[in-house]
């Protein structure tokens, strides 16, 4: 699995996923002052995992996120709470495709091509599955920044995944998503627990018959 140049923090990817997301979904409160992104990153749904965390870690991801040159405060002669926005899609020549892609990513973990086909409906609407995955090649095969990479098929899985490239997933997400694929009962496993339960009822039919 190719390495992408930008490694963030879970922290981090759930501060710019969150920022991309607001970016498309409510762009009338969009660049976001510090309570909205707060809330945003703390929102229990389309969230994996859902989070609680406090002011100080949301500014320690945003002052990480600048370093990085993914992210800038807005300042407004009007306005005297500061605002903050991404700058993901300017720094890597991103489209807008691309980044609810990403968001989606980074926001709830690897997703199969139907899911993120449906869960980027608000920001951008893909006319069809294989555009979602035209966008996901076009994010794995970038030569020096790769940003996505499908996964390998787990047993018990019917449909491949995709992940993104920004950093590790965060632990509960991980977590979860080795919960959701644990293989299957192979077949001698299933013979064995049939027998089993044939062995069972053998013995409660002869304690049946002792007691008639």
């Amino acid at each position: 699995m190719p390495v992408a140049m930008i490694d963030l923090s879970a922290e981090e990817q759930r501060v710019l996923g969150a920022l991309i997301e607001k970016q498309y979904v409510t762009p009338d409160v969009y660049p976001l002052t510090m309570n909205a992104l707060l809330s945003a990153c703390n929102q229990v749904s389309n969230r994996n995992p859902v989070v609680s965390y406090d002011e100080a870690t949301v500014h320690r991801a945003l002052d990480s996120l600048r370093e990085k040159g993914l992210l800038r405060i807005v300042y407004s002669p009007s306005n005297r709470a500061t605002k903050y926005r991404h700058v993901l899609d300017e720094a890597h020549r991103l489209e807008r495709a691309e980044c609810a892609v990403l968001c989606v990513l980074l926001l709830r973990g690897p997703q199969t091509v139907g899911e993120l086909r449906t869960r980027t409906e608000r920001m951008h609407p893909f006319s069809s599955l294989g555009d979602v995955e035209q966008t996901l090649d076009g994010l794995a095969s970038r030569p020096d920044d790769a940003m996505a990479a499908r996964m390998e098929r787990q047993a018990g899985q019917k449909e491949v995944r995709y992940c993104h490239l920004l950093g590790p997933a965060p632990a509960e997400a991980a977590t979860a998503e080795a919960v959701a694929v644990q293989p299957a009962a192979s077949d001698d496993e299933v013979a064995r627990l049939r027998a089993d339960l044939d062995q069972l009822r053998r013995e409660f039919d002869a304690l049946r018959d002792q007691l008639m």
